[in-house]
């Protein structure tokens, strides 16, 4: 078996052209780069926050602002409108917009294995209309009144909420809560991987994985030879694998040059450089060793959002009056949590197969560093989930 290559050497090796992609309604495509730039926005935000693995849903977290925008009028309206990069838009119209656009990414092309949850969770001494509660519904988030008095009670109705609402793959959301709380924004993701075609378990073992110069992991590594679509970003020093998944998503590996830091990699991810490497992906074969891992990430997001310039919503001159009421609650946090897991698990046993057969051996591409990853949807480009992983035998 040949040993690693560098990156940019595999350029040699392209047989085809760029990845075509099919044609969006060109209203729906502005919603989904918008949506796709405060994605990116976010991601550097909380990424910078912390040197260890990352995972977020921007596209679950985006769909719950939008529930509070919908609640919001004035200065409050308008920084939620500007922090989801919505500016221009009617904010009347883009609830039937978001609910379009999710409705689309949740059907794709086959078993959608990503769970939501998303709910909007005021105290009980607030009255929501039942206008609002209808509208949000049609965005998939819910309205459950919560007696934040009884602390304990209230973390028990959250935790169980959310299991339900993501089929028993979220446990715990909330371990803690403020008696003083007057409303929550709660946002959950499950996602499964099933990659097309899958990796073969039999062929996994345990490699040597640099989470830094100073330290080295075993992790398990899944392996297959085939034909893949890759990139080589030479301004940024990044290689860019996609692999397909049978739900008409993809993931993209950005896989840093050994020596450049994977932070400084961040700082130039967005929405258009996601673009500029899905465009210049072109197939070549490949022997792929990717580690196996399953990333938990709980994130308290008031204090990113407010970076982002969202902070109105959360004062107490905050203006939720479309929720009902007079003045309405402002909103005390903000709370997500993730979950994804990406390992050999196919919906068919016989799909992962063994090795494709070359009549010689293509050079391999071993992810034996901290690297990015982007699930994103291929028909419409959006983004549903952004990480980082350091160490994949940490959740």
């Amino acid at each position: 078996m040949p040993g690693s290559i560098p990156l940019s050497l595999l350029l040699l090796l392209f047989l085809l052209g760029p990845v075509s992609s099919e044609t969006v309604n060109p209203m729906v495509q502005d919603l989904i780069s918008r949506n796709a730039d405060f994605a990116t926005q976010l991601y550097r935000a909380v990424a910078s926050r912390t040197d260890d693995n990352v995972l977020l849903s921007p596209f679950t977290i985006s769909v719950g602002l939008l529930a509070l925008l919908s609640a919001s009028n004035g200065a409050t309206r308008d920084q939620l409108v500007q922090g989801l990069t919505m500016t221009g838009l009617d904010p009347q119209a883009l609830p039937d917009s978001f609910q379009t656009l999710r409705t689309m990414v949740l059907r794709g092309e086959g078993t959608m294995t990503m769970r939501q949850s998303m709910n909007i969770l005021p105290a009980t001494n607030f009255q929501v209309s039942p206008s609002y509660r209808d509208l949000v519904q049609k965005l998939g988030v819910s309205v459950h009144s919560l007696a934040y008095s009884g602390l304990q009670e209230a973390v028990d109705n959250i935790n169980r909420l959310v299991q339900e609402q993501t089929e028993e793959q979220i446990q715990e959301l909330v371990t803690t809560l403020d008696s003083h709380t007057q409303l929550l924004l709660t946002t959950a993701t499950s996602y499964q991987t099933r990659f097309s075609p899958s990796f073969n378990s039999s062929l996994s073992q345990d490699e040597r994985f640099n989470v830094d110069k100073y330290h080295v992991v075993m992790a398990p590594m899944m392996f297959r030879s085939d034909r893949y679509f890759l990139a080589y970003d030479r301004s940024v020093k990044v290689g860019v694998l996609k692999l397909p998944m049978v739900d008409g998503t993809a993931m993209l590996v950005v896989l840093p040059d050994e020596g450049v830091d994977i932070t400084a990699v961040e700082d130039d991810v967005t929405a258009e450089k996601i673009q500029a490497w899905i465009r210049q992906l072109k197939k070549t074969k490949l022997e792929v060793q990717l580690p196996r891992f399953l990333l938990e990430r709980l994130y308290s997001l008031k204090d990113v959002l407010q970076t982002l310039g969202i902070r109105q919503v959360f004062q107490d001159d905050a203006d939720m009056t479309n929720m009902g009421g007079t003045n309405g609650p402002k909103v005390t946090q903000v709370l997500h949590k993730s979950v994804v897991s990406v390992d050999e698990r196919s919906d068919d046993i016989t799909t992962g197969g063994g090795p494709s057969v070359f009549s010689a051996l293509p050079p391999r591409l071993t992810i034996n560093r901290p690297f990015l990853f982007i699930i994103y949807q291929e028909f419409s480009g959006s983004l549903l989930l952004l990480g980082r992983v350091v160490d994949p035998t940490l959740k």
